[in-house]
Parts: structure tokens; C-alpha cells; sequence
């Protein structure tokens, strides 16, 4: 299938400014912030809820930030992990994402503010991300209403990562989680598939820019904690959902770990958008198979924390 005809506008547009900034090698990571900041800016605002506040929590040598979104009466806390790299991220950048997720699943999300690189390289945003959902787990009456509120875990492309991580860590802490939902995740760090190749120029998010985001934050390809796909075990994990796209670099290892997830016993249902490129799922707003996106990630998140493990067993 083509390019999805609500997209090539801005795929346009965001490669004649690549063609005319600097090499990528020459720009300095707050350049590279700013443009994402920009791009991200396409979506506007998002919707108005009835609480919205940034708050501290306490993690190893100091403390980092959340933002809870939750409207009144919200069930279960979703523990949202931005993407970016690893690197150029934010809770800005995803506020309007974070609250419209909050709208449709009926649930409190948690954005967590965890450590970019270069700042704080592998494995430092890993450990803070669940340091915040211990923190988060363990006050559910403060979060989430209810001391009986259920977890779930999700982001994109590297909150897609951080999210596999975090399903794998509370499996091995006896943490239980409703469900992990997945949006373009990174879950091979030293990917070299078909569709890195294939897609790895001129559909927003590069293979260059992909080699720039790790000299950033320098993973150990061989840690799970950058490459969840080798874990020795996948089995016991939260149910799964996973998004991929046809135009996006990371779309083969995506459709590889989902088929990791459910050849381990996993309850898993993936879907790829056909059409579309990275980042299309923050473009909701403006980009239709955005908004389905963000929408089968709401309902799926409100089943799994209606329900949880034990009730229902698709994501």
C-alpha cells in the first residue's frame, strides 16, 4: 500500500527540513528537541479533563517527574513511558496522546518524566521508569482511587521499549499487570531487519537518526533492558497488545516480538497500519489511522483494567 495521502504532506515536509539543516552528526541534542517539539506540535492541544498536575516521585539519588491525567471517576492507572529516542522526549511532547488516552480508557494515566540521554545514558531511564511504577504500585489509592486498582503499562517506539521492559521486570518481581501496550516498540537494539533497510530513509524517522539516538544513549545490545526480545523467557508476561506501521524502521522487530510474546503463551494481538510512518500515532488529531490508533490503545487498556488478567484474556 502507498503512503497514506494525510501523511505525505508532512512526510514532505519533514525531509525538505532535514535536507536543509545541518548533518545530523553537526546538530546538538537540543536542536534535534527542538524539531521534535515542533513535529509534535502538529497535534494541538488534546482534550480538557478534570485533573491534570505534574508531581514528584522519589527514585535512586533524587527524585523525577509525572503527570497524571484523570477524569473523574477513572478506573486503574496506565503508566504511560514517552518515545523519542531515549533522548528528545517529554511529557510535553506526548500531553495531547496522554489525554486523550486518558478520555477514552476511563483510566488515570501516569506520564513518567524518566532520564534522557546523553544526560543520563543505559541504563538510567530503564531503572527510573520502574522505580516510578513501584512508587506508582504501591500508592494506587493516590493514583488510581483505590487501593485494588490495576496496572497497566504502555508507550511508543521507546516508551514501547521501556513498556516491554517494565512487563518483563514486574514478572519477576510478582508485580501483576492487566496488560502491555505496545506502539512501535524498540525491542532490538541492534536491528537489521528488512524493514530497517526498507524504511530506513525518508519516512520521518531514519536509520541515521536511529545510530544517533544509541551513540546518545549507548545501550548494551545484549542487556534486555535495551533488547527485551532476548530475554530467556517470555512466558507469564502481561497480555499484549502491539502496534506496528508499514512505512516505519522498526516495524519488522515488532512484528517479531509480538510472535515472541505468543509462541511464549502470551495473550497478544498485534496490528500493523498499513499506510502509515513513526510518530503517526501522536499525530491523531490530524492523521485518521492515528486517531484509530490511540483509540484501540484506550479500549484495550479500559478492558484489561476492567477486567484484568484473570477475566479477560485479550489485550
Amino acid at each position: 500500500m502507498p503512503l497514506d495521502p494525510e501523511l505525505v504532506p508532512i512526510v514532505d515536509a519533514v525531509n525538505t527540513a532535514a535536507a536543509g539543516a545541518p548533518p545530523l552528526r553537526e546538530q546538538t541534542v537540543e536542536m534535534r528537541r527542538a524539531s521534535y517539539r515542533a513535529l509534535c506540535a502538529l497535534a494541538g492541544s488534546g482534550p480538557e479533563l478534570d485533573h491534570v498536575s505534574d508531581e514528584r516521585i522519589p527514585v535512586r539519588g533524587g527524585d523525577i517527574g509525572v503527570r497524571v491525567y484523570r477524569n473523574d471517576g477513572a478506573n486503574g492507572i496506565f503508566v504511560f513511558y514517552h518515545g523519542g529516542g531515549y533522548t528528545i522526549g517529554d511529557l510535553d511532547s506526548h500531553d495531547e496522546v496522554c489525554r486523550q488516552l486518558a478520555l477514552e480508557s476511563c483510566a488515570t494515566v501516569v506520564a513518567v518524566d524518566y532520564g534522557l540521554a546523553p544526560e543520563h545514558p543505559f541504563p538510567a531511564g530503564i531503572e527510573e521508569s520502574w522505580a516510578a511504577l513501584q512508587h506508582i504500585a504501591a500508592h494506587r489509592v493516590h493514583f488510581g482511587g483505590r487501593d485494588d486498582a490495576k496496572l497497566v503499562v504502555g508507550g511508543d517506539s521507546a516508551g514501547g521499549n521501556i513498556s516491554a521492559v517494565m512487563a518483563l521486570k514486574a514478572r519477576d518481581a510478582g508485580l501483576e499487570l492487566a496488560a502491555q501496550l505496545l506502539v512501535y516498540p524498540a525491542v532490538r537494539s541492534d536491528d537489521d531487519s528488512a524493514s530497517m533497510s526498507e524504511n530506513g530513509e525518508g519516512y520521518v524517522l531514519t536509520r541515521e537518526t536511529m545510530d544517533w539516538f544509541h551513540d546518545q544513549y549507548q545501550p548494551d545490545h545484549d542487556d534486555v533492558r535495551a533488547s527485551p526480545i532476548r530475554a530467556t523467557s517470555h512466558e507469564g508476561l502481561a497480555p499484549a497488545l502491539v502496534l506496528t506501521a508499514e512505512f516505519d524502521p522498526l516495524r519488522d522487530q515488532g512484528i517479531e516480538y509480538a510472535n515472541v510474546l505468543a509462541s511464549a503463551g502470551v495473550p497478544t494481538q498485534h496490528t500493523n497500519y498499513e499506510g502509515m510512518v513513526h510518530v503517526f500515532f501522536q499525530l491523531g488529531p490530524i492523521i485518521a489511522k492515528g486517531r484509530e490508533a490511540v483509540t484501540q490503545v484506550a479500549e484495550a487498556a479500559k478492558r484489561a483494567l476492567a477486567h484484568g488478567r484473570d477475566d479477560d484474556h485479550e489485550a
